[in-house]
């Protein structure tokens, strides 16, 4: 009779140093979100107030099409660069350096003087998010040995990105309150600069601590033995990895479309709500601030769910469908009902609709680096997130802003939650199907 299997160990505690690793990666990833997530806030007051029209000008509506796709645009093909990059140069010096740079190029956008130099200046910004993204998750996962307190520790500090939608909210409701009270920013207080300056935040704690912050032990052995290959985009699509890739890059590619085709455009739906057009401006932006709460509220809920999960069901399609299919029913019925009549809905069913569609990023975060070598792990995260999510992703939102005008509806906001509708839900329907193809990873080890 053969004996019983010895339980696995337990992983060991964490040490000093990587509790320090993962409170930085918590504070990048919160900012990523903080600086992509203000945009559906500030880009309508920027933009009446850079461009000197209405609110319900074609001009802004243009305008929003543009703020949203151009930067994610940027983001890709430097993201893209900034993966390689990662692989060539080591994990922590694009870490540091791309925060810095978002963190910095936030702050320079307070001050545009025009949409052409706000425009310019979230390109920057998002091509230091897109960077850290890849730089973070790849450095994460190679510091961090043990599977379970892998998936762990890159499922908890992932989930950071939703509490930066939560400060970015709790932000902008703060500086539309009280922002007569700080400083004249270009001779005026308007509450949108103020959102855009705090984006550097991030970089304080950063300049602190990046002297303790070690590189990734994985990496830097095989770069001193000399056996670190040398990364090249073609190696992602060689026959064992080409699949992947390819169905890697349609996912996050829709998983981006639903939320910037759809849920990222809630803040310039709630407007046209009956309870809230007869409102003062602040009062609106109030209401705008405290829906978009339930939403990263929401995502926070679901990218918590993602983590707990994914130590528990071994199947990543599995669980991937627990997050899709519910945000399949949900999304269209959100947009199509409550979000042209009740307020009091909107609220709780962008609470779902973001638990669903959030958890689905910090999915990617874990299952990306278990499938592509050490010497490709930057590169082949960067192609998938950037080419995938940032680029093809993101223009669902120049799609939603495209179809507004042939919607059906009296007034921009509901022609505008129509259009998110099918934009939303297309974007769900190929994620779904695409997820049948995707390769389950090789059990607890990454490849090497």
């Amino acid at each position: 009779m053969s004996a019983a299997q010895p339980a696995a160990a337990p992983p060991p505690p964490l040490t000093r140093v990587q509790w320090l690793i993962a409170v930085i990666a918590a504070i990048g990833f919160a900012f990523d979100s903080y600086e992509l997530l203000m945009a559906p806030l500030f880009v309508g007051p920027a933009l009446v107030n850079l461009l000197g029209v209405p609110a319900t000008s074609q001009a802004v509506n243009d305008w929003v099409g543009i703020l949203f796709y151009v930067p994610a645009l940027a983001g890709g093909v430097f993201g893209l660069l900034g993966g390689y990059l990662t692989d060539l140069l080591g994990r922590r010096r694009v870490l540091v350096w791309s925060i810095l740079l978002y963190a910095f190029s936030a702050f320079a956008a307070g001050f545009a003087p025009s949409v052409q130099w706000l425009l310019f200046w979230r390109c920057c910004t998002f091509v230091g998010v897109c960077v850290e993204f890849v730089a973070a998750v790849a450095w994460l996962s190679e510091l961090f040995p043990n599977p379970k307190q892998r998936e762990t520790v890159v499922g908890y500090t992932q989930a950071f990105g939703s509490i930066g939608g939560v400060l970015v909210t709790g932000a902008y409701y703060l500086v539309v309150t009280y922002g007569d009270r700080l400083p004249a920013v270009r001779g005026g207080h308007e509450a949108w600069r103020y959102i855009l300056m705090s984006g550097v935040i991030p970089a304080i704690p950063l300049i602190v601590i990046r002297p303790f912050l070690p590189e990734s032990p994985t990496w830097q052995a095989k770069k001193r033995a000399g056996t670190l290959k040398r990364p090249g985009l073609g190696e992602i699509f060689r026959p064992e990895l080409r699949r992947t890739t390819v169905v890697t890059t349609i996912m996050m590619a829709c998983a981006f479309a639903a939320a910037f085709g759809a849920i990222q455009q809630m803040p310039r739906i709630v407007p046209g709500l009956p309870e809230v057009q007869t409102l003062a401006g602040p009062a609106r932006q109030q209401v705008v601030s405290a829906v978009q709460s339930f939403q990263e509220f929401g995502g926070l809920a679901g990218r918590l769910a993602l983590a707990f999960l994914a130590i528990r069901i071994v199947s990543r399609r599995r669980l991937l469908h627990l997050f899709q299919v519910p945000g399949l029913v949900l999304l269209p019925l959100v947009f199509v009902f409550p979000a042209t009549d009740s307020l009091s809905l909107v609220r709780w069913g962008i609470f779902l609709v973001g638990f669903m569609t959030i958890a689905q990023f910090s999915f990617w975060g874990n299952y990306l680096p278990r499938v592509y070598p050490t010497h490709l792990r930057g590169t082949g995260e960067s192609f998938a997130a950037n080419i995938g999510g940032r680029m093809i992703g993101t223009c669902a939102a120049l799609v939603t802003t495209s179809l507004v005008p042939s919607m059906p509806g009296a007034a921009v906001p509901i022609k505008l939650a129509y259009a998110c509708a099918i934009v939303g839900t297309a974007a769900y329907v190929i994620g779904f199907a695409a997820s049948f193809w995707l390769p389950e990873p090789p059990k607890d080890q990454m490849a090497e």
